[in-house]
């Protein structure tokens, strides 16, 4: 060994060491697994392995009682993170280390722990042995480096970085009182050596701090692991001094409202929330008048919410229970004066045309008004798409001043809907018509069941079944709703449903109902509808004055003839809002400042027209008549065309998608026309293939009203006589030649208005519901009422024309070009 390793190191004060020279030249080794040790530090370490507590074990047994400590490798050549250990292989420690000395060797709870005090620096010249324990040849090590301003100038530097590390943490200040105590801080060397023990740097960096000897570059290095430390500090200070100010403004807010709310309730403004819940529920019931079955509920489910802990989950159930209970108006109606006056001017100012429709509203009115009760009717309003069903209801509620509830029950599958959910099930609430008077806030709105013909039944039950309660005026005086599990009135309130059609109504609910028809709008009444409302909204809607956009009488009248001929008004809206989005486009862009429409526009915004005058009223043909039909959507024309071809017996056959009663009733025409021809003495049947076709036969169609228009198509094509022009007809057929009468009078009369048919063949039978009529339907077109076919084929083709008709047949020879089926 060299000279230093000859030299002696002062020991502290209070402990007596080992002089250098007398440190033996072999010492057991102990892999440290986490940082290495530095001169002049007093550390545990716990002896997990035998191997460990053996080593210890002969070194106190040993003169000197020293070992050596290194810090131990990884196999990617960084520090290890195990236990202390003894014997590791060569290679898997740092050479250099320091020699400690046992202090003292306890147990405690079966941990055996030994304290070693650490003295100089050493190291690892050759391992001399790895069993039991690793034994090696050690040289020990000396700071160098003679003191100069430079290093006293480092040394102020580590001083006051100590100094201000203390004071970012005071947990340093403990542990540099520790190291105080171990050694002297006025020495440079252990200066750093202390300074480095006191951070948490990285092992391989206190490891590099502990290999370097000259003291004023290991003061570089510890000064810059002191500035990194303080940085650390600064940030931890910084987060720390977040979360105190976060928790002392959370614990100054909830201290600040413990003592206003101790503070209220001294003064008895405010109560505990179970109390104040309580108080609540006591308040509503002041305003209501619930009934006595209600009343000993609500006192039951009262008493049961004192005695619950607001914590479980009973507790909720409970006060949302007693909310409903509460909150219902019991008792709470609707006062308003009801005048026939006012009600008239509401129902003209909100629609145009439905003369019918508004004097039967008017009716009800006035017999609720002798009455002095509205509650107890069901209204049904039944209609196409867009003839005003829903306005209509919204302004019977104006009319009344009541509140207006609207929901629909199309697509609705579960009575739960309509009935409500029973309080055993998660998320249970009342019916509709409970959340409908909820919202409503009395007990006499009026609630609209929109869609009523589209209800399902399911798995979960029949709704249909279910409103057979609410809408029975015995029954729903003591309706009861599963969630309320209390008896309720609903006789007060007034209820109005919609349909598009009734016969997917079940029977006996539309028995309960009052049946008001609303069969769609003449071509005369969408014309001022387009020109009061539609339009005026449209450009409303772009928050502009009236006048920016104007369409001329004949271009909304070309407009509805063209391109919005159907019984409602919802396509005519669409169309003229395309016409206002169309001129927006024009104002924008700057090239006009007003735009006004005409005739000529139309077609040039909207393309060519969808709906187009029959050539056939111009040229009618044989073969060829033209219906009246009712659907869904209102009344519409038919034209029901028959063709011949030549065969060797008679065949009929029939398309278009008819249904079953349309199909008998072309096989009653074919089979009474037939029988008509025989008697006439007519052949054509027996020889032809009859083809009988209903147009459009992508819509599927079906009902009992084209018999006389199917028997007549069929009666021209036998004749070769072509029926008179512009005239339509509806009318079912039997076996004997009569005319039965039909429905949808008014909806087909008005589809062969819009047609422009001049002449109309009904019913005799249906002359009635004609006579019941507006004035406006029923003004001009020419009416006849039939009781036979007979009359019919008169005032169709008249009877000299068959007459003619059949003497040229006989007179033509029998053709043998014709192409047979």
């Amino acid at each position: 060994m060299g000279d230093e390793s000859n030299r002696k190191s002062d020991p502290p004060p209070s402990q007596i060491v080992i002089a250098r020279d007398e440190y033996p030249d072999e010492l057991p080794i102990v892999a440290l697994p986490e940082r290495p040790v530095f001169p002049k530090v007093m550390v545990p370490v716990a002896l997990e392995s035998e191997d460990l507590k053996r080593l210890i074990k002969d070194v106190t047994k040993s003169s000197h009682r020293l070992v050596g400590l290194v810090l131990e490798r990884t196999r990617d050549g960084g520090p290890s993170s195990g236990a202390p250990r003894s014997g590791p292989v060569d290679g898997e420690v740092y050479e250099v280390g320091v020699v400690a000395e046992v202090i003292n060797v306890s147990t405690t709870d079966g941990e055996v722990t030994a304290v070693l005090s650490a003295l100089d620096r050493m190291r690892i010249v050759r391992v001399v042995r790895q069993t039991p324990y690793m034994v090696a040849e050690v040289e020990y090590l000396q700071d160098k480096g003679a003191p100069s301003d430079e290093l006293k100038a480092y040394t102020l530097a580590v001083i006051n970085s100590i100094k201000e590390l203390v004071t970012q943490n005071p947990l340093y200040k403990e542990q540099l009182s520790l190291l105080l105590s171990e050694g002297n801080l006025e020495e440079p060397g252990m200066l750093g050596d202390m300074a480095a023990f006191l951070t948490s740097a990285e092992p391989e960096a206190l490891q590099g701090v502990l290999e370097t000897l000259d003291v004023r570059r290991r003061l570089e290095k510890v000064l810059g692991l002191l500035k990194r430390e303080l940085e650390i500090a600064r940030l931890q200070s910084k987060i720390r001094d977040r979360i105190e100010e976060r928790i002392n403004e959370q614990q100054r807010e909830f201290f600040l409202r413990e003592q206003l709310k101790a503070i209220k309730q001294e003064l008895g403004i405010e109560k505990e929330g179970k109390e104040a819940e309580l108080d609540e529920f006591m308040a509503r019931l002041e305003t209501r008048s619930p009934t006595v079955e209600a009343k000993a509920r609500i006192d039951d489910e009262m008493n049961k919410l004192r005695m619950l802990e607001t914590s479980g989950s009973e507790y909720a159930l409970t006060r949302n229970y007693l909310d409903w209970l509460t909150v219902l108006p019991w008792g709470v109606g609707s006062s308003g004066d009801v005048d026939l006056a006012s009600a008239r001017r509401v129902l003209d100012r909100e629609h145009y045309g439905l003369s019918d429709v508004k004097e039967r509203i008017l009716e009800f009115i006035a017999e609720g008004i002798l009455r002095g009760d509205f509650g107890g009717s069901i209204i049904c309003l039944a209609g196409p798409p867009g003839v005003g069903k829903t306005s209509i209801g919204r302004s019977i509620a104006e009319c009344l001043g009541r509140q207006f509830y609207r929901f629909s029950l199309g697509g609705m599958r579960d009575e739960a809907e309509i009935k409500g959910h029973r309080r055993t099930y998660i998320g249970a609430m009342p019916g509709k018509f409970l959340q409908a008077l909820r919202v409503c806030e009395t007990n006499n709105p009026v609630i609209m069941l929109d869609e009523i013909d589209k209800i399902n039944a399911s798995y979960q039950g029949d709704p249909a079944a279910a409103l057979l309660e609410v809408l029975d005026p015995e029954q729903n005086r003591d309706f009861l709703d599963h969630y309320l599990d209390v008896r309720f009135d609903l006789s007060k309130v007034l209820f109005v449903c919609t349909a598009n059609r009734l016969d997917t109504v079940p029977g006996p609910l539309l028995d309960r109902m009052e049946v008001i028809q609303l069969s769609g709008y003449l071509l005369e009444e969408k014309l001022e509808i387009a020109r009061r409302f539609l339009l005026p909204k449209a450009v409303r809607n772009l928050k502009q004055k009236r006048s920016l956009i104007s369409i001329s009488r004949p271009a909304m009248r070309a407009l509805v003839d063209g391109y919005a001929r159907e019984a409602g008004l919802r396509n005519l809206e669409h169309q003229i809002k395309k016409i206002v989005r169309k001129c927006a486009v024009k104002i924008v862009e700057g090239k006009v400042d007003k735009v006004a429409i005409g005739a000529v526009q139309v077609e040039e915004l909207l393309g060519p027209p969808l709906f187009t005058n029959e050539s056939l009223f111009d040229e009618p043909r044989p073969g060829v008549v033209m219906g009246l039909a009712w659907t869904s959507m209102g009344g519409d024309t038919l034209f029901i065309e028959a063709k011949g071809v030549l065969s060797k017996g008679a065949a009929f056959k029939q398309t278009g998608q008819l249904g079953e009663v349309m199909i008998e009733s072309s096989e009653i025409a074919y089979t009474y026309v037939r029988a008509l021809c025989r008697e006439e003495q007519c052949g054509y049947f027996d020889e032809r293939f009859v083809h009988l076709h209903v147009p459009a036969g992508a819509v599927p169609k079906d009902g009992p009203s084209a018999g006389i228009t199917m028997a007549t198509a069929l009666y021209t094509l036998a004749h070769g006589v072509a029926p008179k022009a512009h005239l339509a007809m509806t009318g079912e057929l039997n076996l004997s030649g009569l005319v039965m009468p039909v429905g949808g009078i008014k909806e087909k009369l008005i589809a062969a208005k819009r047609a422009g048919a001049k002449e109309v063949i009904l019913p005799k039978g249906n002359q009635p519901d004609f006579q019941q009529l507006p004035r406006s339907v029923r003004k001009g077109q020419k009416v006849h009422f039939v009781e036979t076919f007979a009359e019919v084929l008169r005032l169709c083709i008249g009877r000299e024309a068959v007459r003619l008709a059949r003497r040229k047949r006989t007179a033509a020879p029998k053709s043998t070009s014709q192409p047979r089926a």
